[in-house]
């Protein structure tokens, strides 16, 4: 995957997927010394950066003339990209099926079924819904739409930062440093690769499933176990073999945060903006809340959010005094 790809894919989706906002940090805002601004990917096509790459995996397989219109795709998904790859395939007009996990969130599963997709609940965790899927797969000619692990799914996802550059040219703000949630690790690896040589990309993944931190110190992709608060968004049981290339190629800096670091953060994020994301989406702004990552002086930060898939019941919370 090159920069390339990434705006081969650009073409693709353009007038599928939203050109979603950037907002500036509030100058009040004790938590990013020195400024920032927030990619509000939370504000895309089911809630997550996720329809990106759904869009360019399914239109490119139908330009190729791969996609059967009368049996679809199938996707293993603990829920966000379920919902991303039945939205784009309702879009396009054809038969989504999304394998999950027994412990997807209900929320999730109540918008795949709202999208037409017919759901199959196995096991409990990514890696079982996944075998389930590749055991289907197997009879039906259907196209297999990976969470994160495609090339072409990764360069949907890295259009998001191919959008972020430029409405920062646009702003005059520049950027050094991108902060990004990590599960799998086709987010990360797609703006990486989007960035390489102007900034460079920090991933931000939960110490309960640490794909990127295990690898690196590994040198290689391992399995880990996988639990928290996040599980159900950045609960890969291994990092990506697409980005764990692009991680090694491009210096991608990991760090790790607790899951009571990422709810703290989630909590700031609707006090300060009533932004509601899901826990695995808050987990930058965690990073930057626990010190897990300290911006250097004069260091311009970007933060992705990239989810909103959540039960925002559980954010009441008292009134912030600022």
């Amino acid at each position: 995957m090159d920069r390339e790809d990434l705006e081969d894919a650009a073409r693709r989706i353009r007038g599928h997927v939203r050109r979603t906002p950037v907002q500036v940090v509030d100058a009040g805002d004790d938590w990013l010394a020195g400024g920032g601004c927030l990619k509000l990917e939370l504000l895309q096509h089911t809630g997550t950066f996720k329809p990106r790459g759904a869009f360019n995996r399914i239109l490119a397989a139908r330009e190729r003339g791969e996609l059967d219109p009368e049996v679809g795709i199938v996707v293993a998904s603990g829920g966000n990209a379920g919902l991303a790859n039945a939205f784009a395939a309702a879009a396009v007009g054809v038969p989504a099926t999304v394998f999950v996990p027994t412990n997807a969130s209900p929320t999730k599963l109540r918008r795949l079924q709202e999208y037409g997709a017919t759901v199959v609940a196995r096991g409990t965790e990514y890696a079982e819904a996944y075998d389930a899927a590749m055991e289907h797969l197997a009879g039906t000619g259907a196209i297999y739409c990976h969470a994160y692990d495609q090339p072409e799914i990764c360069a949907g996802a890295g259009t998001l930062g191919l959008e972020l550059m430029e409405q920062l040219d646009e702003t005059g703000r520049g950027v050094d440093t991108v902060l990004v949630a990590v599960g799998g690790g086709g987010l990360m690896s797609g703006v990486a690769t989007a960035v390489d040589g102007t900034a460079r990309v920090v991933a931000v993944e939960p110490v309960t499933a640490p794909t990127l931190h295990e690898a690196l110190s590994a040198g290689e992709p391992v399995d880990v176990s996988v639990s928290g608060v996040a599980a159900d968004s950045l609960g890969a049981r291994r990092i990506g073999s697409i980005a764990w290339e692009v991680a090694r190629r491009t210096d991608v800096v990991g760090v790790l945060v607790d899951d009571s670091a990422i709810l703290d953060a989630r909590r700031r994020l609707w006090d300060r903006y009533r932004l509601v994301l899901e826990a695995g989406a808050s987990a930058p702004v965690a990073a930057l809340l626990s010190g897990a990552y300290r911006p250097a002086d004069g260091e311009r930060v970007a933060i992705v959010l990239c989810g909103a898939n959540t039960d925002p019941a559980d954010l009441a919370a008292p009134a912030d005094p600022s």
